[in-house]
């Protein structure tokens, strides 16, 4: 893909739109700074619907017999369940039946909507990740306990029914429900211009949006392409970190602003995708390190690189010289590879066999980085 330089910063580039909500502003911003935009929703305008009689009768069998284990997993999803079930008059008789189950929570915007209603949680992962949950319940013996997991959006009805193999009754509560497109037909072409990687960038402002387009990847058989092409060529750009944290899975290296806002990730965009076109060269420990596309070269010669230090050496570039968490590190691993901290200390220790020991530094109890050269 080639890119035409001039006043504007963003000219020559072809970026991607995911969203359905504000996205004539979005796209109007990448267009007065010269993108061409690709708009393909992957939500309806309004994703988040609430159908108060089927969330009247989900509510009306968790109170019909004692619960045991009560999983939360969003605020917004706790504030709206709760909420509907004041205007019911319900509120007092659910949360006390709810008060009585051990409740774990997936992460602080679900804590706080728990506290919020005189709910606290007896335990919640670090990561704020529901498999981390999923993983913490496996753990345990379930067998004839029921648990209560409340939806954050999309169905849980796979981790449901993997509790249940364990001898567990699961109910799920659909406070909402993410909606589709109403027309699928844009996102469709989105994505094959994704997997030939003939868009530079693709921005993404809510998470399920990032869900959407890799179940429409896999329904067109090129999720696998996608993957590759987000690792390697195409930008994933997010408006902020739970956005971002939705491609962890995937072990896809995403950016966002430090604010979360439209308009700082557009501005981000203007920075970054002119930049990965030159090329990045940076000081590295006494050696100069070029990437440009998929190409690595330390000092002018080529540095050829597996699929796990690549993704550890983008991760390591996204912010040159700040310390990467192991835990992050492993979310930016391919999917496939191993999912445990030896799995990145494995491709640490290949990018340093490929970049020279010194050029990655561990910082103790905290992760690695780069070894910049101020």
């Amino acid at each position: 893909m080639s890119v035409v330089t001039s006043d504007q910063p963003l000219s020559g580039f072809r970026i991607g739109v995911t969203a359905a909500r504000r996205a004539e502003e979005q796209v109007a911003l990448l267009e007065r700074r010269g993108a061409e935009v690709l708009h393909a929703p992957a939500l309806s305008v309004d994703p988040n619907r609430i159908d108060e009689v089927a969330l009247l009768d989900a509510t009306k069998d968790v109170l019909s017999r004692p619960v045991d284990i009560f999983v939360a997993t969003t605020g917004i999803g706790l504030k709206s369940w709760f909420s509907a079930a004041e205007r019911w008059g319900m509120l007092e008789e659910l949360t006390g039946h709810l008060g009585r189950a051990e409740i774990l929570a997936r992460g602080p915007k679900s804590v706080g909507a728990l506290r919020r209603f005189g709910l606290r949680e007896l335990w919640a992962p670090e990561s704020e990740e529901f498999e981390d949950v999923l993983g913490h319940l496996r753990g345990r013996d379930l067998q004839g306990l029921r648990i209560v997991v409340q939806e954050h959006g999309q169905s849980l009805s796979m981790a449901a029914h993997a509790l249940r193999r364990l001898g567990a009754e699961v109910t799920t509560v659909a406070v909402y429900r993410v909606e589709g497109a109403a027309d699928p037909e844009p996102l469709f072409g989105l994505i094959e211009e994704i997997a030939a990687r003939r868009v530079h960038a693709v921005t993404f402002t809510a998470a399920p949006a990032v869900a959407a387009v890799m179940q429409a990847a896999a329904s067109t058989g090129h999720r696998d392409e996608v993957v590759t092409a987000f690792q390697a060529d195409v930008v994933a750009s997010c408006v902020g970190p739970v956005t971002a944290a939705a491609f962890e899975m995937w072990g896809v290296p995403s950016i966002y602003p430090e604010r979360s806002r439209l308009a700082a990730m557009v501005k981000q965009l203007e920075v970054e995708l002119p930049s990965r076109a030159a090329g990045t060269s940076l000081e590295v420990a006494g050696h100069t390190l070029l990437l440009h596309g998929d190409d690595v070269l330390l000092d002018g010669v080529e540095v050829k690189l597996s699929p796990a230090p690549y993704a550890v050496l983008q991760a390591l570039l996204v912010n040159p010289g700040t310390v990467v968490s192991r835990h992050d590190l492993l979310g930016a691993l391919p999917s496939g590879t191993a999912g445990s901290e030896h799995a990145v200390e494995m491709a640490v220790a290949r990018l340093r066999a490929a970049l020279g020991t010194r050029c990655i530094q561990t910082v103790v109890k905290r992760g690695y980085r780069l070894a910049v050269t101020p």
